[in-house]
């Protein structure tokens, strides 16, 4: 039986660590700074027989109008509305502050259901705020050190209650095998992964939002909202989807804060992790040569890529962008020939289909597994039509061609004196399987296998 919980409370007490303990690993960024966590990041949690969606949330500050504060205060207020219940944490050794107690009126106005823990109660410290919290009005705290693991089956025991709350209406929407029916319908449907990659303030949060259809995750005009790499499960038309918003990323050589570091080794987890990468580009100042690493940086990881340009609404001479950055690419980046590129605008939703039927479809030629006899008689052709250059008065003897691997498509090439196959001609045969079979975007390995000679004894 699962159910959600989000963890609250003023920045700096602790919530992204408690959270990577109950999930097992580390997903969220754990620094010293106050409010390094900015959006809502869910995982899924194990605790003793409990199962549940954990949710990390920014700090509650006070703030207001259409300051970035406040909108991260709206994003927690939504994650606790949407939960079955919260967990309030506050630090035993800072003591309760103004601001827990005003976040704790703020949460009793709530429907949801509220359990206090008190964070950070590493052997006798804090035992005067533990008596102090009590006085918040929401009952007494669960003790616990989220660093050290300490506390954790007091808050099994805390929790408990409100899972058993929910079986009734859990079992309600359950057929004959004790399964919810949403969840019979997905059995079996693996969501594909897809991560939005690109420069700082292209419009990857607000694209995020507009591909779920909700205000999801954080936006604004500032740039570097997004810290952490958040990954969330929707559908798209008929097809499950994981999408995770990515940091964006700056030239290596300008990222110096640590905090900016941690979210750019998030990122480039995130890329190694999916299946596809959007790479996001500004149509108003489009494919900077940064992001021309980030491609470079997919297809060396093996990812699918489709490029994805934002703020179509706001550009003038759309046919000359398009033919630039079409150029930029063919001269600057020829291992991604033919890579998919989708003009959007996140704001308006124009484009937005299109983009994803690219994303669908190289997908779906990451996947692609090609029949050897239809490869040999690529190979025939394409070595008549220009066959292997001369090397020290002797020509490589190209035998037969298989494809051993998919995701990305790898081939293996068999034959005599391939050491000697040029860099350029190797080129040759993998632009020509990128033409041939429709791989465009996609990245194409070619192996080189020497044959056996079937008169050398092994």
């Amino acid at each position: 039986m699962g159910f959600t919980v989000a963890i609250v409370g003023r920045p700096n007490v602790g919530k992204s660590t408690l959270f990577n303990r109950l999930v097992g690993k580390r997903l969220a960024i754990v620094h010293d700074t106050p409010g390094v966590t900015r959006d809502r990041r869910e995982g899924e949690a194990r605790l003793g027989d409990l199962s549940f969606t954990a949710i990390d949330t920014a700090g509650l500050e006070e703030a207001k109008g259409a300051t970035l504060e406040a909108r991260m205060v709206a994003q927690t207020e939504r994650a606790v509305d949407e939960a079955d219940v919260a967990l309030l944490l506050i630090d035993a050794r800072a003591g309760v502050t103004p601001l827990d107690a005003h976040f704790a009126r703020r949460l009793r106005r709530r429907r949801t259901p509220v359990i206090l823990v008190a964070n950070k109660c590493e052997g006798s410290i804090g035992e005067a705020a533990l008596a102090e919290a009590q006085g918040l009005g929401l009952g007494e705290p669960v003790p616990i050190s989220a660093e050290h693991g300490l506390g954790i089956a007091d808050l099994l025991d805390a929790l408990r209650p409100h899972a058993r709350d929910l079986s009734a209406v859990d079992g309600a929407d359950q057929g004959n095998d004790g399964m919810p029916s949403s969840a019979r319908e997905d059995v079996g449907e693996r969501p594909l992964h897809i991560a939005i990659l690109g420069r700082p303030n292209v419009g990857k949060s607000t694209l995020a939002n507009r591909l779920l259809g909700k205000e999801r995750l954080l936006t604004g005009p500032e740039p570097g909202v997004t810290r952490d790499a958040i990954s969330v499960e929707s559908r798209y038309g008929d097809r499950k989807i994981r999408l995770v918003d990515t940091a964006g990323l700056r030239r290596r050589a300008k990222v110096t804060d640590p905090l900016e570091q941690l979210s750019a080794a998030e990122t480039l987890r995130a890329v190694r992790f999916a299946e596809v990468v959007m790479l996001v580009t500004d149509g108003t100042d489009p494919l900077h040569r940064q992001d021309l690493g980030l491609a470079s940086l997919v297809v060396e990881e093996g990812r699918a890529l489709v490029i994805i340009v934002n703020k179509w609404d706001l550009v003038d001479d759309r046919a000359r962008v398009l033919r630039d950055i079409r150029e930029r690419i063919e001269t600057s980046l020829h291992q991604i020939k033919g890579v998919a590129i989708t003009p959007v605008s996140a704001t308006t939703g124009e484009g937005l289909d299109k983009a994803m039927r690219a994303v669908f479809h190289a997908h779906e030629q990451w996947n692609r597994h090609l029949p050897t006899t239809q490869l040999n008689r690529f190979l025939s052709d394409v070595v008549e039509m220009h066959p292997p250059p001369l090397a020290g008065g002797h020509r490589s003897k190209i035998r037969y061609m298989t494809q051993p691997k998919t995701r990305p498509p790898t081939f293996a090439l068999f034959g005599n004196k391939l050491e000697d196959l040029p860099a350029s001609y190797q080129r040759y045969l993998i632009n020509a399987l990128r033409e041939t079979f429709d791989l465009g975007g996609v990245p194409v390995r070619l192996v080189l296998r020497r044959g056996k000679n079937p008169y050398v004894k092994p």
